[in-house]
């Protein structure tokens, strides 16, 4: 019967940094590798529940963002104006 002998350097545990074997290394790829195929099968599970809009229903509310959208930046533009007007009142108004 043969034993094996480890040189340990700085502290290393055997096998390796983190003190992994080979075999671990394998064994820990395999998991992973597991592990990923088991996570892509529950999303493809997932996203087949999922109620897809149709292209209508893309059309419309893709319309209404572009409406709100125009609607706040006009609003947003006219109270900036107002603003500014006010601004360059007072500043009139003191001779600043």
């Amino acid at each position: 019967m043969a034993t094996q002998v480890f040189k340990v350097k700085n502290g290393e545990t055997p096998g390796g940094p983190g003190g992994i074997s080979p075999s671990g290394a394998i064994e820990r790829v395999r998991e992973w590798v597991q592990g990923s195929r088991q996570f892509l099968h529950e999303v493809r599970t997932e996203l087949s529940k999922v109620t897809w809009p149709t292209r209508d229903d893309v059309r419309a509310t893709t319309s209404i963002v572009i409406i709100t959208v125009f609607f706040f930046g006009v609003f947003l533009w006219l109270v900036d104006l107002g603003v500014q007007r006010a601004v360059e009142y007072i500043f009139k108004k003191f001779n600043v």
